[in-house]
């Protein structure tokens, strides 16, 4: 077996315990609900669509600008899920931090310079983490500093330069800056029936494009010496999943805003990886919980006019997140718990059996 296919099947074996004596109850007939990680999948994607009817029950009606608002949600959850899932693999978590915060200074360079058109301001996000991708990549080839560290410098100085260029335009004696802010913390009211369409299709450009470079994508996440030793262009695989995950910051910027996007990105990819050891599986899943995220923060958000938008979608991802930590088949709290417990129970009986034969006919 080859090693791009042992990791297209396996993120993470776990070896199987001995059966030890034969009147511990195993966990195999609690287990066979879980036998299929698609299984799992089916059963929390229909959760997830409960979540409609139960929030009507409560209360909650869908007019168009929550139609709006949840469609954009689970449309940049989705995304986010996926593309965040190759970060939380390769160990990146902060990469998605970085470009959401070296954002803000593009934003306000654009506002400079073009006034408050929407499309522009987007732009101006796009080229400045990009831009903080550059540097990122330069500091690391060039110098002897970690990557981890060059993010740190770039969210920093990005983040901080965008606060002065933004304190000064607040200055200015003009009435167009106002709101221009709300880039921090996303503005999910300001999403018209046009943004959700240019999500959903730069979105599916964006898959697709994952869809393309899928094989050299899913080596280069598992073991990027063996597929720089084979001649793969790691460097170019690299721009372009950096440029996908940009593209989904930019896209995000008025949901969440630049310092909320990154939990869009991390959260549905921490959370499907305690569910599943299939890379597939674990894209499907995180893709599932980023959807369930987006929309249901802002059906929770339509619950009051003043809850916000954007860190309600966080709350409910994160939320996701500490409910897989602790619920997940053999990697949750309480599965490892039961497990120890009946492994101990196991233990006991095999010593038992050995020091007291007699005692066991």
């Amino acid at each position: 077996m080859s090693v791009l296919q042992k990791t297209s099947n396996d993120l993470n074996p776990i070896p199987s315990l001995p059966v030890g004596a034969e009147h511990v109850a195993p966990l195999r007939p609690f287990s066979n609900l879980f036998s299929s990680t698609w299984s799992i999948i089916a059963i929390l994607a229909l959760l997830a669509i409960a979540f409609i009817p139960i929030s009507m029950l409560l209360g909650v009606t869908y007019d168009y600008t929550l139609i709006v608002v949840a469609m954009g949600g689970v449309l940049l959850g989705v995304l986010s899920g996926v593309l965040g899932s190759f970060a939380v693999l390769r160990r990146q978590s902060l990469l998605g931090d970085a470009l959401s915060h070296a954002a803000l200074p593009g934003v306000c360079v654009a506002f400079l310079l073009f006034g408050r058109d929407i499309g522009a301001l987007l732009i101006g996000a796009g080229i400045s983490s990009l831009l903080g991708v550059g540097f990122i990549r330069l500091l690391t080839h060039t110098t002897r500093i970690k990557q981890d560290a060059a993010m740190g410098i770039i969210l920093a100085s990005w983040f901080a330069l965008g606060i002065a260029l933004l304190t000064y335009i607040q200055s200015l004696e003009t009435a167009s800056q106002a709101g221009l802010d709300k880039f921090i913390f996303g503005q999910a009211a300001a999403i018209r029936l046009s943004d959700v369409i240019l999500v959903a299709i730069v979105g599916s450009v964006c898959l697709i494009v994952l869809v393309i470079f899928w094989k050299e994508l899913k080596l280069m996440t598992f073991d990027l010496e063996f597929a720089q030793a084979n001649g793969y262009p790691v460097r170019f695989l690299d721009a372009i999943l950096s440029l996908l995950v940009v593209v989904a910051i930019v896209l995000g910027l008025q949901l969440a805003g630049v310092i909320l996007m990154v939990g869009l990105l991390i959260a549905p990819g921490v959370a499907a990886r305690q569910w599943t050891r299939g890379m597939i599986q674990m894209l499907v899943l995180a893709g599932i919980f980023g959807g369930f995220a987006g929309g249901a923060g802002a059906v929770v958000s339509a619950l009051d006019k003043n809850l916000p938008t954007g860190a309600l979608i966080i709350v409910v991802a994160t939320g996701l997140v500490f409910l897989s930590i602790c619920f997940a088949p053999e990697r949750g709290l309480i599965w490892s718990w039961r497990k120890r417990r009946i492994d101990s129970k196991r233990f006991t009986g095999m010593v038992s059996g050995e020091l007291y034969p007699n005692s066991q006919k």
